[in-house]
């Protein structure tokens, strides 16, 4: 992951000497936010044929589900080492962004794999 203090962007020094705000480089957070989009949707995938596998119905593979995107994003804060505002501007960011679109990956291959497994 890349974060502002890798960019060449650093905090300035105003005239009184408080620090202003620190700059994010944007494709920095453009390829932070891919990451995480891309994480989520492939645990989705992950995620939903191992709950079609084992035979997940009604609500026991949507708390699997919300239970494999709560690890994934303690994966990705772990992942920054705990500093979020170091790589992304909001907390939002990593916990709720790509969650509906992982959500309609993992239902699909969740009954895929469920009929696959368990009707033929």
């Amino acid at each position: 992951m890349a974060g502002h203090n890798e960019s060449r962007s650093s905090e300035k020094k105003s005239s009184n000497g408080m620090n202003d705000l620190p700059t994010f480089n944007s494709e920095n957070m453009q390829s932070n936010m891919k990451i995480i989009y891309y994480s989520r949707t492939f645990l989705s995938i992950i995620g939903g044929v191992a709950a079609g596998i084992l035979g997940f119905t009604g609500l026991k593979g949507f708390f699997f589900y919300f239970l494999l995107m709560a690890v994934t994003s303690l994966g990705l804060i772990a992942k920054a080492k705990f500093s979020i505002h170091s790589y992304f501007d909001s907390w939002n960011r990593v916990v709720l962004d790509g969650f509906l679109g992982g959500l309609m990956s993992f239902v699909l291959f969740w009954t895929f794999a469920y009929d696959i497994v368990h009707i033929f």
